[in-house]
């Protein structure tokens, strides 16, 4: 089926807040109105992975493995493609997704080669990487995911894919609970399906690559991930609870950071990992994770073990993605969303709005918006301030969920369904 032609929009949302660097930034315009509903749509399963907007359309993919194009502007259905049974969430050993578990982690779009990467969990507990026609639907190619030796029953690609350097990167961590012999994984796939690398945290059980937020891409090449907690051995350093930068090929570990307290980061389950790397264009990276304290690290040369730039205890805890514009950063802590002033030097509170409580924000219209999963709220909050400019009820939200934008929308998943604003009346 041919896609209906939309009006041109400037603003691509091809991956997870945006790109692969992570920022989260929208278009300045149009400014922030009196948003309306545009269209809600509902789907044939939990949606967890953040929408994209492509060329005038908005990709959702569900825990049922079904993958959406929707006209932006009407939310009218380009086409729908189904890529296999899920599998049950009663058949593992332990999560907290059900009643199926499928597509998880946002996909990525490449819009040079007009094509959707998208993984999916499928029955015969195997993750599977699909590679989509924009246009259509149609499968281009698949290929499996799980690394040689993983035990795929217990590890979960929750994380978001990231495109860079001729691969797709995707990320695997383990369930909620820790069940099982579940590793940190990076897993490199070529664009064109043919090639496979890996990466592998070198430590024995444990260390988790599962934060909504992926997977982050340097300007250089670079990729940036951020480890869970270690569930053995962990009073032996393995590069859990890190920050973690991998050559390109996946093939060398370039540098990293690891608190000083790592060790009983591991031992209360306290990961770093439960939020992506925060990449500034001041050549910066932010880390912050369950104990809620912001690292200042130099791209590049992470710093080793207590080799921080800076950092400050900011909030109760922190999960999901962050946005960011300049050297502000918008962080979803559990306690409410913070705006820090980042330097290298320090870290600052500009401001902390009591909700929304984990929404992973966006910067678009003139401000920052964020779901509230507990509420199923949307907010949009002054970006000087924290003061709120708006807020709606979309009904409802899941862990981690956050919206993605475009020129004059703001697109949010609310459970099983999309609901699409206009940011203007």
């Amino acid at each position: 089926m041919t896609p209906t032609p939309s009006p041109p929009i400037s603003t691509e949302w091809t991956g997870y807040h945006r790109d692969a660097g992570r920022s989260g930034l929208g278009p300045a315009e149009p400014g922030l109105g009196t948003p309306t509903v545009a269209w809600r749509v509902g789907f044939d399963g939990d949606v967890y992975a953040s929408p994209l907007i492509v060329n005038g359309h908005v990709i959702v993919a569900t825990e049922n493995n079904t993958v959406y194009s929707l006209d932006l502007f009407t939310g009218e259905q380009v086409w729908k493609t189904h890529l296999g049974d899920p599998v049950s969430s009663s058949s593992l050993p332990c999560g907290d997704i059900g009643p199926v578990t499928g597509i998880t982690g946002t996909p990525v779009a490449d819009e040079s080669l007009n094509r959707l990467y998208v993984v999916g969990f499928v029955s015969g507990l195997h993750h599977m990487l699909f590679a989509l026609s924009l246009t259509d639907g149609s499968l281009s190619w698949q290929r499996p995911v799980d690394p040689v030796g993983s035990v795929a029953s217990v590890q979960q690609q929750r994380g978001a894919l990231a495109i860079g350097s001729g691969y797709v990167y995707v990320p695997l961590g383990g369930l909620y609970g820790d069940c099982g012999a579940y590793r940190g994984y990076v897993v490199g796939i070529s664009l064109d399906g043919a090639a496979a690398v890996a990466y592998v945290v070198p430590t024995a059980r444990g260390a988790g690559i599962w934060s909504s937020a992926g997977v982050s891409v340097g300007s250089e090449g670079s990729v940036y991930v951020v480890s869970g907690n270690a569930t053995s051995s962990a009073s032996t350093f393995g590069y859990s609870d890190s920050v973690l930068q991998l050559s390109p090929d996946l093939s060398s570990l370039r540098s990293y950071f690891a608190p000083s307290n790592w060790a009983a980061l591991n031992a209360s389950d306290t990961d770093l990992g439960s939020v992506g790397a925060t990449l500034l264009s001041s050549g910066l990276v932010v880390s912050i994770g369950k104990e809620g304290v912001a690292y200042v690290l130099r791209a590049g040369a992470l710093g080793g073990v207590g080799g921080s730039l800076a950092s400050r205890h900011v909030c109760a805890g922190a999960w999901g993605g962050t946005s960011w514009m300049d050297s502000v950063v918008f962080v979803p802590c559990i306690d409410g969303l913070y705006a820090l002033n980042v330097s290298s030097t320090s870290v600052s509170v500009l401001w902390r709005a009591p909700h929304p409580s984990l929404g992973s924000p966006i910067v678009s219209a003139g401000a920052v918006w964020a779901i509230e999963p507990s509420s199923g709220t949307l907010y949009a909050l002054d970006m000087a301030s924290g003061a709120v400019r708006f807020s709606t009820s979309v009904g409802a939200a899941e862990h981690f969920s956050t919206p993605a934008a475009t020129d004059g929308f703001v697109v949010a998943p609310a459970g099983r369904n999309v609901v699409a604003l206009s940011v203007v009346s």
